[in-house]
């Protein structure tokens, strides 16, 4: 969902679209529960065996974050405003709705009643900010957020890039923080920020049918895909505590909560590793013949996010600087041109000996080489006439057994459940409104 520019389209479309979940109070909380389709789709209960998210932070830089809502309390940690005033207490029940479905935890006895998030165990650290305003209060926000402990970043909105904006992302990656961002909700090709800026993990939205969701915007250089229609949300607005919110903000939400499952079981690994396994654990999109393109794609980049092959399957750990790094600068290869300028001015002082004694070394060098490569030759050929008799070896002649690609046992198998179909089957049948 767009926030940029007083939550122009994307948080608009998320906000005032919000479908009403009921104002009958007699509404279950098992009936809130079973709603929230996309953990069925997640396998969510099987994921919350290996990890939930404990341990840590994720920063959402939203509205504000509603800390006494019951599905959130205990799990909101101090932030910090960005508006003069406002308090990160979410006043547009955006940022509440982005923290539910990361880590909303239930309430009651046993955690039974309301919503979970999918990664219930973490915590969220409330940036509010006013997003879309001239002067920009994301920079700032992002850097306290790295510089106080957050290890996932949620940015669930989108608009045109800000110099400040992207400097605080690029210094985010830097200090080792998965940066996940919206890529918006008006349909077609459209380059949105922070979407776009290099090393952002890029989410679309995936519609309930299990194609990319028809307001999805695409050209960020989308990365991932997720749940993005029809999703359950904390909103104070209706009698019942929840409504519907749909758009990319969502699938942003769901991708930090997957970042975050794969940092409290794998705490060693690095940003741009944890990235890599979300990427390998993707699950492409095909089209009507079952054939995935290229990827990664411009609509779905490499797929559908699958937390659990994320968190439990046996992946590389890969470079510490992860696929979607940006390029470094190049400060090593500036101290480079500086020495060989250096080398430059040296050889200049010694060029009348090198010209006096250059010919005469270039001549003995190659008549030495013409030697040695007279002498290989001769071994050679004494070593292929020893060796007639014997086996040749299997593995170079390219008709011996391969390496088998992957040994029996290497990787962990998903239970029963799992999404591990094509994602263009159908999830599970829309639920009717509460009456």
């Amino acid at each position: 969902m767009r926030l940029r520019r007083a939550l122009h389209l994307v948080g608009t479309g998320a906000l005032t679209g919000a479908l009403l979940l009921g104002s009958a109070p007699t509404a279950s909380a098992d009936d809130i529960r079973e709603r929230q389709w996309a953990l069925n789709f997640f396998a969510a209960e099987d994921i919350w065996e290996h990890a939930t998210g404990k341990g840590v932070t994720v920063a959402v830089v939203d509205t504000g974050v509603d800390a006494d809502n019951p599905d959130l309390k205990g799990s909101v940690l101090p932030g910090k405003d960005y508006t003069r005033g406002k308090g990160t207490r979410d006043k547009g029940r955006h940022g509440t709705a982005m923290a539910g479905l990361i880590a909303a935890h239930g309430h009651g006895p046993g955690n039974e009643s309301g919503m979970k998030g999918l990664a219930p165990g973490a915590k969220i650290m409330p940036l509010t900010t006013e997003i879309g305003s001239a002067g920009s209060s994301q920079g700032p926000a992002i850097r306290y957020a790295v510089d106080h402990g957050a290890k996932v970043i949620n940015l669930s909105y989108d608009g045109p890039a800000i110099p400040d904006e992207e400097k605080a992302v690029a210094y985010a990656i830097a200090k080792g923080a998965v940066v996940v961002a919206a890529t918006g909700n008006t349909p077609g090709k459209h380059k949105q920020y922070p979407a776009a800026y290099p090393g952002v993990v890029s989410v679309g939205a995936l519609g309930r049918d299990g194609t990319v969701w028809e307001r999805s915007s695409w050209g960020s250089k989308t990365t991932l895909v997720a749940p993005g229609e029809k999703n359950v949300t904390p909103d104070k607005k209706y009698e019942s505590g929840y409504g519907y919110t749909e758009g990319t903000s969502d699938s942003a939400a769901y991708v930090s909560a997957a970042a975050a499952l794969v940092l409290e079981k794998h705490p060693n690994l690095t940003a741009g590793q944890v990235i890599n396994r979300l990427i390998k654990s993707a699950k492409p999109l095909t089209d009507a013949k079952g054939n995935a393109p290229k990827l990664p794609d411009e609509k779905f980049g490499y797929g559908v996010v699958r937390p659990f092959r994320a968190v439990t399957y046996d992946y590389p750990s890969g470079p510490k600087a992860g696929p979607l790094a940006p390029p470094e600068k190049s400060s090593d290869s500036a101290a480079g041109a500086g020495s060989s300028d250096s080398g430059s001015s040296s050889s200049d002082g010694s060029s009348g000996w090198m010209f006096a004694l250059g010919p005469p070394i270039v001549l003995f060098g190659l008549i030495f080489l013409v030697l040695v490569g007279i002498a290989v030759v001769v071994v050679v050929f004494v070593k292929r006439r020893d060796s007639r008799d014997r086996v040749s070896d299997p593995w170079g002649s390219g008709g011996g057994p391969t390496v088998p690609s992957q040994y029996p046992g290497q990787q962990y198998q998903a239970p029963t459940g799992q999404f591990g179909g094509p994602p263009n089957s159908p999830p599970p049948p829309p639920n009717q409104p509460l009456s």
